[in-house]
């Protein structure tokens, strides 16, 4: 008799399946509290947000460039309303318009040499993805429908085919820009740090 036919149908069975070795493991997902993995993080209101860019637009009119990109950028919204969000996107495209493009390596050197100046340089490329994905490039305004009657009889609507993408396009640009100042800068690892990183802007 060979030793397949000596196994009955009830010592073939699948009871070793049953346990949990995963339970065993001390290792294991299922001996600690995975949401300690990420923790919690504060929500702001969008009154406080309102506060914040006020304070940077403050500092914007005084003459702080640099000062008002690090206030936005040392105070994110990650968790938010998405009109909170979208104000400080906001405020964050209208800071980047302001400096000048000499200005914008000198200024990033300076942030990326102090203290916790890589961490607000990687703030500042999640902010240029959101934007160059079509966050508030168009300064948060929706377009809005204006008919103009034509001598034809026929309205036209809006004003000429393109011209709402001029602003876009304009902030794509200063986007673009700060972009490559960025990875000039704090190199390559600024992109991955972005990609993986679990808290969005």
């Amino acid at each position: 008799m060979s030793i397949i036919q000596q196994h009955t149908q009830a010592s073939l069975s699948d009871a070793w399946r049953t346990i949990n070795i995963d339970a065993l493991d001390p290792d294991s997902s299922q001996n600690f509290d995975t949401s300690t993995l990420h923790p919690p993080l504060p929500e702001i209101g969008e009154a406080e947000v309102r506060q914040l860019n006020a304070q940077v637009r403050q500092l914007l009119r005084g003459g702080d460039a640099e000062g008002a990109l690090r206030g936005c950028l040392e105070s994110p919204v990650y968790n938010g309303s998405d009109g909170a969000k979208d104000s400080h996107m906001q405020t964050v495209v209208e800071v980047l318009q302001s400096i000048k493009a000499s200005e914008m390596t000198p200024m990033l050197q300076r942030i990326y040499g102090s203290e916790g100046g890589s961490e607000l340089l990687d703030v500042l490329m999640k902010y240029l993805y959101k934007g160059m994905a079509g966050g508030s490039l168009s300064g948060g305004r929706t377009p809005t429908r204006n008919l103009t009657p034509q001598a034809t009889g026929f309205s036209q609507v809006g004003s000429r085919p393109g011209a709402m993408n001029e602003s876009t396009g304009a902030g794509m640009s200063v986007l673009l820009s700060w972009h490559e100042k960025v990875v000039d800068v704090a190199g390559l690892g600024s992109i991955e740090r972005c990609m993986t990183d679990w808290r969005k802007v």
